[in-house]
Parts: structure tokens; sequence; C-alpha cells
């Protein structure tokens, strides 16, 4: 895969060491405003990348690259990712993908049309932990609640209040907290359970009506997930999935998930303990999973898409996608629900 990575901020930075160890990926060029273009020189020493553009247009006529990594603020993923499947690029767009369902679909059009592949950054699926919870489901049963939390006090949460607003909390740039946080939590759901019957957001908002914190209800056939975002506070940090015959736990950032306890009983068993408070509960079994020790979090999806896309993997690419677009709808419908406008 040739790869342009686009823009030079922090995801960036966080991406270009990630993708560093991998040999499969060529670094063909990097984008970034002229005023920011010291930035990209930097990056360009440091990583070996071949070109630094500031004119994305020329990059996307110009670069050799057969695929953007799109890492800009919120409100420029669809025209940018519009503009390089135009121009023939495959796009890899950081989360969360579009704001809006139709544009999501748009894409994906444009995509399908030409043959190119299109796939949202997005740590979770790419984890190993998301995928032994994926093994380990049907061990509990019929699901009945399903509860998770990602709360991380901003670190530019007092210059907002201050005044001083920074994309992630202006609502004109399509900031807060449930496509920033929350939507970790949303891709375990989505991709466990696929899309919910109906979906309600209760947001905490600032005083420039975006949304700081908020708790998102998914209902789904027989059950809820109730899933939690805050860049205003800080909290525990964890994903809990409960069925009728146990439940399985990550503990930490829905990110960075590289623990999994999984707890259940064996079908047909009616043996019975003594818990430490005195009640008698079913016996159990437990399991526990430790994800290999990655190189950064960012690692795996990008290993990931330079297979995809060096070996052609629509099916796969595909599987992802309609992931993806299942969370853009919930992101959507949550936003509708509880009175955020995003304005195009």
């Amino acid at each position: 895969m040739k790869l342009a990575y686009i823009g030079a901020g922090k995801i960036v930075t966080e991406a270009l060491y990630a993708s560093d160890v991998l040999p499969q990926i060529e670094k063909s060029a990097i984008f970034e405003l002229e005023a920011f273009r010291d930035r990209a020189e930097a990056f360009k020493e440091q990583y070996n990348i071949k070109e630094v553009y500031t004119d994305y247009d020329l990059l996307l006529e110009q670069s050799e690259a057969d695929t953007v990594y799109i890492g800009l603020i919120n409100s420029c993923h669809y025209e940018y990712s519009k503009k390089a499947l135009l121009a023939g690029k495959n796009v890899i767009l950081e989360k969360p993908f579009t704001m809006f369902y139709d544009e999501a679909e748009e894409l994906k059009t444009l995509a399908e049309e030409r043959g190119l592949f299109l796939m949202e950054a997005i740590t979770v699926l790419h984890n190993p932990v998301f995928g032994e919870m994926q093994a380990q489901l049907e061990k509990l049963g019929r699901i009945r609640t399903v509860m998770a939390n990602y709360s991380q006090f901003s670190s530019r949460y007092d210059a907002y209040l201050a005044g001083d607003v920074e994309p992630v909390f202006d609502l004109k740039r399509y900031g807060g907290a449930l496509g920033d946080l929350n939507v970790y939590n949303i891709h375990y759901c989505a991709g466990l359970f696929g899309r919910p019957e109906k979906v309600v957001y209760f947001p905490n908002r600032g005083y420039n009506g975006t949304d700081t914190s908020g708790l998102l209800v998914l209902q789904y056939d027989g059950f809820s997930c109730v899933v939690s975002g805050a860049k205003d506070s800080d909290g525990p940090c964890f994903v809990s999935v409960q069925g009728e015959l146990g439940y399985m736990r990550m503990d930490g950032k829905p990110n960075l998930a590289d623990n999994l306890t999984t707890v259940y009983v064996e079908p047909g068993c009616t043996e019975t303990v003594m818990d430490a408070a005195g009640a008698k509960v079913r016996k159990s079994e437990s399991d526990v999973y430790m994800a290999p020790e990655r190189y950064h979090r960012m690692t795996q999806e990008f290993e990931d898409f330079a297979r995809i896309i060096d070996e052609k993997d629509y099916e796969e690419a595909g599987r992802l996608l309609k992931e993806t677009l299942d969370v853009v709808w919930i992101l959507e419908e949550g936003r509708k629900s509880a009175g955020i406008v995003f304005e195009r």
C-alpha cells in the first residue's frame, strides 16, 4: 500500500508512529496547509516520507499514493474523502466516519462504482479483544444488558470553559463527546449486535451547545445498551455484556482494550455454590483473555488495511464498511433525538 497521510496533527502523529514498523506500507506523501508546512516537513525527515504537499488537489493528481489516510477535523471528512475517491484513491477515514448517513452512503457508492476501498480507522474492529468477544458471545446465552463507559477529562476542557473553543468542542466543526469518545462504545454494540431498533441520547451540553458528555441508549429486541462518554469528567472505563448464562467484561479504555474476562454457566448445570455474601449462586466457569502486547494501539488496523488493499479483499472491506454505516446511522439518530444540529 502506497499511503499519503492527510494532516499533521495529533492523530496523524500517532498514525505515523503506529505504521512506521510496517514494511508493507510505503509512505508516499503527507499533506498539510501551508501555514503548518513545517510540521509536515519535520515528519518527512523523521519518517522518510517521499513528498510534502500543501495543495490537496495537487497531491491527488500527482502523488504516487494509491491510498489516503485522512486524519483531519470531523467537518473535513466528507469533502476530503469524496475528492480522493473521485481522483481514484482508496480512502482510510479517521473516526467518526462522516456526520451524516446520506454522505456515508454516497461515499460508499462512489467507492463501489470505482472498485476502490473505503474504510474507517477505528481501533475497536481491529483489536483481538473484540474478536475474542465475538467468539465468547454465545456462552452468555440470551443477551439482557450491555453497558460501557469511556470518560476522560479533556486536556482542552479548561480552555473551552475559558472561551477557547477547539474543534472537539465546536458544534460548527462537528465536535462533541458522542462522536469523539462514545463512538468507541457504539462500535462494540454495532459490531456485536448490528443496528438497533431505537436510539435515544441524553447529553450534557456546554455553553455553545456541544455535548461535553452524555448517555446513549440503544434499544434492541429484548435488551438495551447503555453507553456513556465524557470529556468533562473522569470515570472508570469498561465494556460489559450480560446474558442469561453469564457475562463478559473488558476493563480499561475501549480504544485500548487489552483484556477480557468471561464468566458463564455451562448449559444444563444446576449446581450452586455459596458466594462471599452467603447467597446461593450458580456454579460458573471463568475465562481470562489477555491480548498480545502491541507496538501501538493503531498498528493492527494499519496492518489490516494494507493487507485488505494489497490482497484486494473486497469482502472484508465491505463487512467493515457495513458496520461503519450502522454506527454513522446511530450517531445521527442520537443527535436527532437530543436536538443536536450539525449545519452542513
